[in-house]
């Protein structure tokens, strides 16, 4: 039962929604119209937009660009105690979350669900966002151009999920 309920509940939100607007005299099916019309103005504002952020983070998987961050930051992520497995899953995050779970699912297949690795690309998989994806759509949408205090604060709030993601798993493991 529940699960029959659980796959009914959205068409069983609708038949509300549209009853109850019949029921009131409300124009539903002139809202749902026009509702259809903003969102393909959305789309296609946003477009060229989401089209450039998946091209760029192909050529950046492409150009095999991800070791050469890896690298770079190797000094940085040894000093916080971030295994290098994981740095990968950190660089593409940002950027794409379909690249990103390609990334987790390899590190989970290789290294397993329960291991330090695991646990701690878990977390930050859970708890970071895909900043410069978000930002290029929903910015893009409302056609926000200055987004400099956003993407700062979003990149923050990404290193500090990451550095509580290996304090917390250590944190775990110790017990």
């Amino acid at each position: 039962m529940i699960n029959y309920l659980s796959k009914s509940i959205i068409p069983i939100i609708l038949l509300i929604i549209i009853t109850y607007g019949m029921l009131a005299e409300r124009k539903v099916y002139e809202w749902f119209i026009e509702g259809a019309k903003e969102g393909l103005d959305v789309i296609r504002r946003i477009f060229p937009y989401i089209l450039a952020m998946i091209i760029a983070v192909n050529i950046f998987r492409e150009a095999k660009l991800i070791d050469v961050l890896n690298l770079i930051v190797r000094p940085i992520v040894n000093f916080i105690g971030l295994p290098e497995e994981v740095i990968p899953l950190v660089i593409i995050k940002p950027l794409s979350g379909s690249g990103a779970l390609g990334v987790f699912t390899d590190i989970i297949k290789e290294f397993g669900p329960d291991t330090k690795i695991g646990l701690i690309a878990s977390v930050i998989m859970g708890s970071t966002e895909t900043i410069f994806y978000t930002i290029t759509v929903y910015f893009g949408a409302v056609k926000v151009k200055k987004i400099r205090h956003t993407l700062w604060a979003a990149i923050i709030a990404d290193i500090t999920s990451i550095i509580m993601a290996i304090l917390m798993v250590n944190l775990l493991i110790q017990k």
